[in-house]
């Protein structure tokens, strides 16, 4: 069953979906580390369903204590970037200021000029756990939701570390739902960019080269995952980046990132405002 972190008529709440309504349930206003998978199946209706065009729906998970991301996860996206095949999963992290809405619009900072597009599936974590084994990190997980990681490329590529091209405030959509793992499966589903209806990225998740349970295994053993932490499992070739030409954000542009069976986040680009 889908769910949602939303906010109508200036108050924030979860929301079970039903479909194309959100049915308020009681409890904190948001999923996360107070809505681990065992309380967020309980948690009760606490008023009428409201239509989904009358909701703000915000990042699917709005305070996550963690969010860890993956580079190079696809073969294709490895080729082009021209590096070696990773032995170990590539990752760094974003911050909770980074996240956005599925509809909020992508603010392009006047200090870049180069802001790309990744497609990425994302997971929630659902119960809390330190070095998961890699048969058991399924049972950790709450669900899985749709995200972009766009990412200021020269910024990024400013020194060897990635952090100040992919944690900037207010760049990263995420949502619109979390979907349960008991009503899809994502092993093999497509994802894909359209950026002004024109598809950018199009692959499927089978083809990872690191899959979920590696993942959560192998990044547990450092740190302990905590209800509503967010993994982003890496994003297939054709970022624009490494295109030619290349091709970047800019206002006016409208990108959506698709995963099937999960839905879709749809941004409008627009311009700093100072």
């Amino acid at each position: 069953m889908p769910f949602a972190s939303y906010e109508h008529e200036g108050r924030c709440y979860v929301g079970r979906v039903e479909g194309d309504t959100l049915v308020p349930l009681a409890g904190p206003g948001e999923l996360g580390r107070r809505t681990p998978s065992d309380v967020l199946a309980t948690l009760a209706a606490a008023g009428p369903a409201v239509p989904v065009g009358e909701v703000r729906f915000r990042p699917v998970v709005p305070h996550p204590d963690k969010i860890i991301c993956v580079g190079l996860n696809y073969k294709a996206h490895v080729g082009e970037t021209g590096r070696d095949m990773p032995q170990y999963p590539v990752l760094f992290d974003k911050f909770a200021s980074s996240l956005i809405g599925a509809y909020d619009p992508i603010v392009v900072p006047a200090e870049s000029a180069q802001v790309d597009y990744e497609a990425e599936l994302a997971v929630i974590i659902g119960r809390a756990g330190r070095r998961i084994a890699r048969r058991d990190a399924l049972a950790h997980v709450m669900g899985f939701s749709v995200a972009n990681d766009v990412t200021m490329r020269d910024y990024q590529y400013k020194t060897h570390q990635w952090l100040q091209g992919k944690a900037w405030d207010n760049s990263t959509p995420i949502g619109p739902y979390l979907h349960t793992p008991d009503e899809i499966d994502v092993t093999s589903v497509g994802l894909r960019t359209l950026l002004n209806g024109e598809k950018m990225q199009d692959s499927d998740t089978s083809l990872m080269i690191f899959d979920i349970p590696t993942l959560i295994s192998t990044i547990s053993e450092f740190t302990t995952l905590l209800a509503g932490d967010i993994i982003l499992t890496g994003t297939p070739g054709g970022v624009g980046f490494r295109r030619d030409p290349q091709v970047f954000l800019k206002p006016g542009d409208e990108v959506t990132i698709e995963i099937d069976g999960l839905g879709a986040v749809r941004n409008q680009v627009v311009a700093e405002s100072r």
